[in-house]
């Protein structure tokens, strides 16, 4: 499996709750604190549902 490294860059205020609870489904805190996940098919749909928030680089 590939390996992203996905930052959030964005706030999440005034999001709908919705993309509050994806972002906190990938593990993802405070902006600017980059985490590593594997690009399994669920988390890649997370990540296509808030790529507006976050910078995705591929390990």
């Amino acid at each position: 499996m590939k390996k992203y490294r996905i930052t959030q860059v964005v706030s999440a205020i005034n999001r709908p709750a919705r993309q509050k609870r994806t972002l906190e489904a990938l593990g993802l805190k405070k902006l600017n604190n980059p985490k590593e996940v594997e690009g399994t098919p669920q988390v890649m749909g997370m990540i296509d549902k808030v790529k507006h928030l976050l910078k995705v680089e591929e390990l």
